[in-house]
């Protein structure tokens, strides 16, 4: 059938509403959906009201970090701390306390490794920086990375919905450090540590957590130029994780540099011992494959609608990202974005999925997130709802 013919056939075709309503409609991309089972009783635990510095306070964060290692399972030569502000502050601390001695070259294929890239060149003005780019949906060309320079990259695009495969294409003899934002990676997809020298993430997103905080995971390698690089730039207060060559050993024992909230960190302390009783890292990387593969088959049967990634061996597993197909009937941006806009409050006023949308940056379409923390029937239950809100929809932004 021809392309305009078929676009002709899905506007004229309303669907009718679903009945089935996701059981939980939570499908933002952080902070995430809560663990399956999960009720405020989980947080009767928190030291509320006790200084994070007294010793029970100290020993909870010890207990978060410890069943960070039991669930990731990185060397046990690197070093995991708590930090501020999220993975934003976990990266903006890596950036500003590691890099200077090296060039730098940096992936950019998405709104937050473009916003590590703009950091690097005008905030921290390195002018010996190299910038690798590609468009959303794509990866840019890694093979050019020079790894005699630090690197800075994220091993999954939270905003693309566009990952590495895997790290083969980083050598282990490499000259430079490799400075990895894995938030929306860690705990969905097997990080290759023995490639990374600096990973980041903030528990808000695969694990569902509560927003703020960040971690920060250091190979020796990195732990060596902390020892031996002193910044020419100041440091803020919350990025310092060495003083005068002094690394901060402290931070990686619960003694974080500011104040954490001792509810989130009581809710991280559940879904990891969740993520521990349900078989660990394996168990959760599955649940969010699992998930995936429901929106991939319903994208194959769904002309009007298509994966944001190009590459197959590239799409995420957590933040899934969908565009208008050229079927759609949608010719220009605006119609795409009014249209995306419009189901999307269809939807949530139904009360059959919320915060699904597309990154502000990326293009029009639509973001589900598919993390561990999602019960696949939720996001089976979702699909017949996109369908019916843009064969409601659609006629009102085309000639249909």
């Amino acid at each position: 059938m021809p392309q305009g013919r078929l676009s002709e056939t899905i506007c004229r075709r309303a669907l009718p509403k679903p009945n089935l309503k996701p059981a939980n409609p939570c499908f933002s991309s952080g902070p995430c959906a809560k663990r399956p089972g999960w009720n405020p009783s989980a947080l009767l635990g928190a030291l509320v009201g006790r200084s994070h510095r007294s010793h029970a306070g100290r020993e909870k964060l010890a207990q978060a970090i410890a069943l960070t290692r039991t669930v990731l399972c990185p060397p046990e030569n690197y070093q995991i701390a708590i930090v501020p502000a999220s993975d934003t502050g976990a990266m903006e601390m890596a950036l500003w306390s590691l890099l200077g001695p090296r060039p730098v070259d940096v992936a950019v294929w998405e709104s937050f490794t473009s916003d590590w890239a703009k950091d690097i060149v005008e905030q921290l003005k390195l002018s010996d920086t190299r910038v690798f780019q590609a468009p959303y949906g794509a990866l840019p060309d890694l093979s050019a990375i020079n790894f005699k320079h630090d690197f800075v990259f994220a091993w999954n695009g939270t905003t693309s919905g566009v990952r590495i495969p895997d790290a083969d294409f980083i050598p282990h003899d490499r000259q430079g450090l490799t400075i990895c934002d894995a938030t929306s990676a860690a705990f969905a997809q097997q990080l290759d540590f023995a490639k990374l020298d600096v990973v980041t993430f903030s528990w808000q997103k695969v694990l569902g957590g509560e927003a703020a905080h960040g971690v920060i995971i250091l190979s020796p390698r990195a732990r060596q130029r902390l020892e031996t690089h002193h910044p020419t730039w100041p440091v803020p207060k919350i990025f310092r994780l060495a003083v005068n060559g002094l690394v901060n050993d402290e931070i990686f024992k619960g003694q974080t540099i500011n104040t954490p909230s001792l509810l989130a960190v009581e809710d991280y302390i559940d879904t990891l011992n969740w993520a521990q009783h349900i078989g660990g890292l394996p168990s959760l990387i599955a649940r969010a494959d699992e998930t995936a593969k429901i929106v991939e088959a319903w994208v194959e049967k769904t002309p009007w609608i298509e994966f944001l990634a190009i590459d197959p061996a590239t799409r995420s597993n957590t933040a899934v990202c969908l565009q208008f197909s050229s079927l759609s009937g949608l010719e220009t941006q605006t119609q795409r974005y009014n249209c995306a806009k419009r189901m999307q409050e269809m939807i949530e006023a139904e009360g059959a999925g919320y915060d699904f949308g597309a990154y502000r940056s990326a293009p029009p379409g639509f973001r589900i997130w598919c993390g561990a923390t999602v019960e696949s029937a939720n996001v089976a239950a979702l699909l017949p709802w996109l369908d019916w809100a843009y064969s409601s929809t659609v006629t009102d932004y085309t000639d249909c």
